[in-house]
């Protein structure tokens, strides 16, 4: 009971860390405005820069649950074989 606790307050504090200061909001754009911290975007390329990194972990993200979901892989010959083969202690 105690750690459920210790944990419960830890995640409620990890939230209250990630909301921005009254300072902070002030500099925020209107869309970001109470969610982070510091200047915010600068130009349009940060805004870029943003999205292409949003892009490139939604990608990330979706092949790698894709892979673990259904890997695909069936042959004998495969990496993934012959790890598994030579836990055991046998050489096939």
């Amino acid at each position: 009971m105690k750690k459920i606790l210790l944990l419960t307050s830890l995640f409620i504090l990890a939230a209250f860390a990630g909301w921005a200061c009254p300072m902070c909001e002030r500099q925020q754009p209107a869309f970001l405005r109470g969610i982070s911290h510091g200047t915010g975007p600068e130009s349009n390329w940060d805004y870029l820069i943003i999205w292409s990194m949003v892009i490139v972990v939604a990608f990330t993200l979706y092949f790698s649950v894709k892979m673990l979901i259904k890997p695909g892989e069936k042959t004998g010959s495969h990496i993934k074989r012959i790890i598994l083969n030579l836990e055991d202690g046998t050489e096939k």
